[in-house]
């Protein structure tokens, strides 16, 4: 049966900006293989699929290549589908489970708040081809769970980084989080992503990412509620509030093509 797919733009409110995400809403669950496909034919750095059950939504997250353990964009995308299709009533929250647990979502007017485990980070080693990777000298360097934080010396060395991918890729873990604090009127901190390790050579703007991120500026400028600005080609605005062992997210989505699977 044909099957409807939405891209939605995540983390911002003016389309072809924020990160693109398509969201496949499932009546049932399908074969892991005929996701990756369907992920790899949307060719967008992740592709969610998402089933109602009685008291939660199950969710799951798909690159090009792989299958991930958390995704912030496509899982606000996801809220925003699941109300903007009236599949769920406006007012009510949401929960989704995930391989990285309960995750909730909230809508506060035009913004949705996403409820992620915080995932600090410590200091760390550089591997060895890091620094020539991504052509700049990091200040600092530490790694959570899923990616390399690196820190660098101003938002302008964040902004005209051009790495070097196939050696990048060669770094381990899911990717590179490359940040400094901003300069920018208005902004915290500042912070690009890189992950040709599992197929997606720059993210146009990474939730997941901010809940390493939100705790460490969090740590290095003394407060908790803070605006970050993802400097991709596309950009997009991640509001960020540390809680404890959790991180919220807060940010605008806006759909840009409704469709219909067939295969």
């Amino acid at each position: 049966m044909p099957i409807p797919i939405v891209i939605v733009d995540a983390f911002t409110d003016t389309p072809f900006s924020g990160n693109p995400a398509a969201v496949c809403v499932l009546d049932a669950e399908p074969d892991r293989t005929w996701m990756q496909q369907v992920a790899r034919e949307m060719n967008l750095s992740e592709t969610a699929f998402v089933i109602r059950r009685k008291e939660h939504w199950a969710l799951r997250w798909f690159t090009p290549t792989v299958e991930v353990d958390l995704c912030g964009h496509a899982t606000l995308a996801t809220a925003h589908v699941l109300w903007d299709t009236d599949r769920a009533p406006p007012d009510l929250a949401l929960t989704f489970r995930t391989k990285s647990g309960a995750l909730h979502a909230k809508r506060e007017a035009s913004r949705i708040w996403l409820d992620f485990p915080a995932l600090p980070a410590t200091w760390a080693d550089a591997p060895p081809m890091l620094a020539d990777a991504l052509g700049a000298r990091p200040t600092a360097v530490a790694k959570y769970v899923f990616d390399y934080l690196v820190e660098l010396e101003s938002e302008a060395a964040v902004r005209d980084l051009t790495p070097d991918l196939a050696m990048l890729a060669q770094v381990p873990g899911r990717g590179v989080v490359v940040t400094a604090v901003a300069t920018t009127p208005g902004f915290d901190f500042v912070s690009r992503f890189f992950a040709p390790q599992v197929g997606v050579p720059e993210d146009p703007v990474t939730g997941s990412a901010h809940c390493a991120l939100a705790p460490y500026w969090a740590e290095r400028l003394g407060k908790t509620r803070m605006l970050a600005y993802q400097a991709s080609a596309r950009g997009g605005l991640v509001e960020v509030e540390v809680a404890g062992d959790r991180v919220m997210l807060g940010g605008k989505a806006v759909t840009v093509v409704e469709g219909i699977l067939r295969a």
